[in-house]
């Protein structure tokens, strides 16, 4: 069982956890995921590792209450526990050796991105952060990002807070001005492909963190299958980092969209709002 020692509160809808998980902790790295467990009987769900702390055998997640599971998780409180944490699963993100950085994140995206940017910042590279919402209610994690980097630029799509208008017209702005070797995306799947055809024009190496649908975690159901590069991947054992330039975001957004309605029907079915 692994302990629930903090419980926050980021918007409405997302929630962060810091568990004990002392073994996972201790092995994690940027970029890759964990799959829990509520109980025994539970859905297997993946959730990134948003941070982590191997001295204090801390892991922090942040999710979304948007389905059956994630909205039975956002119940449970200080103190209680959860069945399973199963991981580190997936690979570390692969950085390289960049000199500058763009990391953009979109809506609950920024809980991916920021674990990113701070490796990026202990590397010691210089490390521009977009952070892009629909508005300033659900801004998340906007001191964290502050904190790790060199250029932090946040945009709402209605102006409410910060820079009005979409994060890939902030990255234009940027790499049309000063030069950069890596960007890295993550967020909301059109978010993802715009900033990759954003920066294809200029040759700037992309990488995108994809999450569609995965059951197992290790290779075997072949749900969390993507095209990259006409070829098929998969986003548990290959990924979930892939060059942006080459993914297939048309067919993944149709297959992300399959289990909608099962969706629905079990919130109904367990009792619980689908709002």
């Amino acid at each position: 069982m692994y302990k629930i020692l903090v419980k926050r509160q980021l918007n409405e809808q997302v929630t962060l956890f810091v568990l004990d998980a002392p073994f996972v902790a201790r092995k994690v790295k940027a970029g890759q995921f964990v799959i829990i467990r509520i109980d025994d009987a539970g859905e297997r769900i993946p959730l990134t590792v948003a941070d982590f702390d191997a001295n204090k055998g801390t892991l922090t997640i942040i999710f979304q209450a948007v389905g059956y599971t994630t909205k039975r998780l956002a119940k449970l409180n200080v103190g209680d526990s959860i069945a399973t944490v199963v991981g580190p699963l997936g690979l570390p993100t692969e950085f390289g050796e960049p000199k500058k950085a763009i990391v953009v994140g979109g809506g609950v995206g920024c809980a991916i991105a920021y674990p990113q940017a701070k490796a990026l910042k202990n590397m010691g590279v210089k490390t521009d952060v977009i952070a892009g919402f629909r508005s300033r209610d659900i801004v998340i994690l906007e001191d964290e990002m502050r904190e790790v980097s060199d250029g932090f630029y946040l945009t709402t799509d209605d102006g409410s807070y910060g820079e009005k208008g979409l994060v890939t017209e902030v990255l234009k702005r940027l790499i049309d001005n000063d030069k950069y070797d890596l960007v890295i995306a993550i967020g909301p799947l059109p978010m993802m492909k715009f900033v990759a055809k954003t920066t294809e024009p200029y040759g700037i190496k992309t990488i995108v963190s994809l999450n569609p649908i995965m059951i197992d975690g290790t290779g075997m159901c072949g749900g969390c299958r993507v095209s990259v590069g006409g070829e098929t991947k998969f986003a548990c054992v290959d990924g979930p980092d892939f060059d942006g330039h080459l993914v297939d975001f048309d067919e993944l957004s149709r297959r992300n969209a399959f289990y909608r309605e099962e969706e629905a029907h079990a919130c109904r079915l367990g009792g619980i709002n689908n709002g």
